[in-house]
């Protein structure tokens, strides 16, 4: 006689604060985790990109050569550099060791939103509110950029890149994905301003979030509507939205204070907690494990599971 499989634990949701952390770089823009989950990147109002070891509330490095707030960030696959983005116009390769500025590429015609690596970080992606996405060769003297991807008709907000693939939201209600191998694109019409954009970890999804106060679930190849979420607030700020570490849940910031979390299948509000009473700007899941990053105003918040250990909370 055959057992039948235990059922699969529920994916335990990080919501035990576990530090604070006060970045002094005036509002925090963004926070991202870098590509192993051990150390973040915070983005700075006052011009400044710093990284730290969030788990023992450390500032290891800071990075000043934006002209005005840096708006997003990313670190590259083997953290031997990171890039940026701000309302400067300019996107900033830098070497984490020295803190230096290797290239600072200009060509948008905007501030610019968002930024991300390619998988060997021989490429920067980065979208502008002048409605373009253009790539950079990190590798090469050449100033303009190897590609420009005009199809947006108002500013790219948010953008995510896969092995093969770049996936854009912008503020005319469209999510786009590039396939880089066949070269086509695919778009998908929200009818809300798109402020933020991701990928499932096992890449068959595309999540949304718009200023209708809703996350959407994508299938990625048939473009089909699998899921909306909603109950947080989004209505007036570019705010980031994400995947669990497993892709067992969905999660986005508001404007009521408060950080939500559905369940990916069943859509049902698995978990909201409050952060303060401000708008959380930006959220970043760890990459493999149930610890997340979020950020209000001028501080940086850890959250993890209720069984971690306990950390002292500065």
């Amino acid at each position: 006689m055959a057992f039948p499989q235990p059922k699969p634990e529920k994916a335990e949701m990080p919501s035990k604060l576990l530090r604070t952390v006060d970045c002094k770089q005036g509002a925090v823009r963004a926070v991202r985790f870098n590509v192993d989950g051990n150390y973040c990147l915070t983005c700075g109002s006052d011009k400044s990109l710093k990284l730290w070891n969030p788990y023992r509330g450390i500032l290891l490095k800071s990075y000043t050569g934006h002209g005005y707030e840096v708006l997003d960030a990313d670190g590259s696959f083997d953290n031997s550099q990171l890039c940026s983005c701000g309302s400067d116009k300019t996107v900033i390769l830098w070497d984490v060791a020295s803190g230096q500025v290797i290239r600072k590429f200009r060509g948008h015609a905007g501030k610019v939103n968002c930024v991300r690596f390619n998988e060997e970080a021989s490429v920067i992606i980065s979208g502008s509110i002048d409605s373009s996405v253009r790539c950079w060769d990190t590798r090469s003297r050449r100033p303009e950029p190897i590609q420009i991807m005009d199809e947006a008709k108002d500013g790219v907000s948010s953008l995510q890149v896969s092995e093969q693939e770049i996936l854009t939201g912008s503020v005319d209600g469209r999510v786009r994905r590039y396939d880089l191998r066949v070269g086509q694109l695919f778009s998908d019409f929200i009818d809300s301003p798109v402020t933020s954009v991701s990928f499932s970890k096992d890449g068959q999804c595309m999540l949304s979030s718009s200023l209708d106060s809703t996350l959407r679930l994508i299938d990625k190849d048939t473009g089909e509507l699998l899921g909306e979420y909603t109950g947080h607030k989004n209505s007036k700020y570019k705010l980031d939205c994400c995947f669990s570490d497993k892709d067992t849940h969905v999660g986005s910031c508001s404007e009521d204070g408060k950080v939500y979390f559905w369940d990916l299948v069943e859509g049902s509000l698995a978990l909201a907690f409050s952060i303060g009473s401000g708008v959380v700007q930006s959220l970043s899941f760890h990459p493999r494990e149930s610890k997340l990053l979020t950020a209000m105003e001028g501080n940086v918040q850890l959250w993890g599971k209720q069984s971690d250990e306990e950390e002292t909370v500065d």
